[in-house]
């Protein structure tokens, strides 16, 4: 019975680990950084948040695409060009980041503490 104790909570430890830590290749800067970086054209901005919390506030350069349409959306999205992705508070951000890298992005960035940071 201990045995079986100790691979659930190792499995739950991996999987809370997976969910919350950085994606391998995603870089993650912070609201500062993004602030630096909204002018550059070389660069696509994606709010996954729904479009509901997009209309009630969003900054001025990022296309909402909701995170349950990216996997169908991102064809839209250039592979060539670096894509900066914002939710409200990282994780959708994160989880999003995580699907365009398996989609064959090669540049993908996640801005940390999303919109709850943007607002402060």
């Amino acid at each position: 019975m201990e045995i079986l104790n100790v691979i659930v909570i190792s499995l739950v430890i991996l999987f809370l680990m997976r969910r919350l830590l950085p994606t391998k290749g995603v870089r993650q800067i912070s609201v500062a950084e993004l602030k630096k970086e909204l002018q550059d054209k070389n660069k696509q901005f994606v709010d996954v948040r729904t479009p509901g919390e997009y209309k009630g506030n969003h900054i001025r350069n990022f296309k909402n695409i909701p995170l349950h349409e990216l996997a169908q959306k991102a064809l839209g999205l250039s592979k060539e060009k670096e894509v900066v992705v914002i939710c409200q508070s990282g994780m959708r951000s994160n989880k999003a980041s995580k699907m365009l890298k398996k989609l064959g992005f090669q540049k993908v960035t996640n801005v940390k503490g999303g919109m709850n940071i943007w607002n402060e």
